[in-house]
């Protein structure tokens, strides 16, 4: 397991310009590592935009792999873990004993983000399934990592499908969430681990919400090439 990474401020130019900037720097941090045609699974929606700049410059394919986010049910937008589809829940157990919680009282909240994820999955791909990957090098990308619930989630899921290596990439990442997701990944890159972190949107200067429908089209049009 290792961190590919800085521990402070990249000498990059920070804040990205937008999420397609930011995929092209971190591409750079990639090919060093010389990864044969890998498949590169975004997070939607905002590692799509990354992700696809990634599959563009290693010459890899691009898909998704769908996440949600599982919250307190009294306080939804406290994660308390996430899913990803193929997937079981990864929760926060610390977190749980704290706030006396048990899988059970979570039963309705993880039935209503598997309807949602399923949902996603079809906008998105259809009946299409998830692309192999036994054997293969696996890249997930996402925007950024802040506590990194759903990354978690989205390792667990495709390290069960046996990929020859499994990396996560991002273009920024909480210094403490990276270095504990590295246990997760045979290697996390991130172009910069600041340790002082607030918010993933801090670090764009464009942080533009982005819809199915951006998701879809960059999907199709990665799909259009032969890079």
């Amino acid at each position: 397991m290792s961190f590919l990474g800085e521990d402070v401020m990249s000498p990059v130019k920070l804040p990205f310009a937008d999420r397609g900037e930011a995929g092209r720097v971190l591409a750079e941090r990639l090919v060093p590592l010389e990864l044969d045609k890998p498949v590169v699974l975004a997070l939607p929606r905002g590692g799509v935009p990354v992700g696809y700049e990634v599959a563009r410059r290693l010459g890899g394919s691009l898909d998704v792999l769908v996440t949600r986010k599982i919250g307190y049910p009294p306080q939804p937008e406290l994660g308390v873990g996430a899913i990803a589809e193929g997937g079981d829940p990864v929760l926060d157990a610390g977190l749980l004993s704290r706030l006396r919680l048990g899988r059970a009282d979570l039963a309705a909240t993880v039935a209503a983000e598997r309807a949602e994820l399923g949902r996603r999955v079809r906008a998105y791909r259809g009946d299409r399934p998830l692309p192999t990957t036994e054997g293969r090098s696996v890249v997930v990308v996402d925007d950024g990592l802040a506590t990194g619930g759903t990354a978690r989630a989205a390792l667990a899921a495709v390290r069960a499908r046996r990929p020859d290596r499994l990396l996560l990439a991002v273009p920024v990442g909480a210094s403490a969430t990276v270095r504990e997701l590295s246990d997760e990944a045979d290697a996390v890159v991130a172009v910069a681990a600041p340790r002082v972190f607030r918010a993933v949107g801090q670090w764009y200067e464009d942080f533009e919400q982005l819809g199915d429908d951006d998701v879809v089209r960059l999907l199709e049009l990665a799909g259009t090439h032969r890079w």
